[in-house]
């Protein structure tokens, strides 16, 4: 009975050795769609504006972009992750020219969809 239970332990982990190793080929299949533009922003929060990004991509309609829901979304989530200020313009097609604090800003695309992200600075208002 043990050479039994060895055979399904070396069975299972091939197994699992198979379903690891399709996730990163489909890892980098996601990763191939992407590509940074420009940015000077430390690579974490790059990560996280290409993970969040692709989440929202992958949970629209195929065909469908809703660029100004994938802004709103990107905006929401660094302010409440990184603090206030965060500005995105989300399109197929647009020009800029913006400033940006120092460490805040990432231009890139998923695909066709272009992505800028960038912070200013908050000033308070004087009286």
């Amino acid at each position: 009975m043990e050479g039994a239970e060895k055979e399904l332990e070396r069975r299972s982990n091939f197994l699992k050795s198979l379903i690891q190793k399709k996730k990163v080929i489909e890892e980098q299949k996601h990763m191939n769609n992407l590509r940074v533009r420009a940015s000077d922003m430390p690579l974490p929060l790059q990560n996280h504006a290409f993970s969040f990004a692709r989440n929202i991509l992958h949970s629209m309609p195929p065909k469908k972009l809703d660029s100004k829901y994938l802004a709103l979304a990107l905006k929401k989530e660094f302010d409440s992750s990184y603090g206030p200020a965060w500005h995105c313009i989300v399109g197929t097609s647009f020009g800029s020219y913006v400033t940006h604090s120092l460490g805040g800003f990432l231009y890139f695309s998923i695909d066709k969809v272009y992505i800028l992200l960038f912070k200013t600075t908050v000033e308070p208002l004087g009286h």
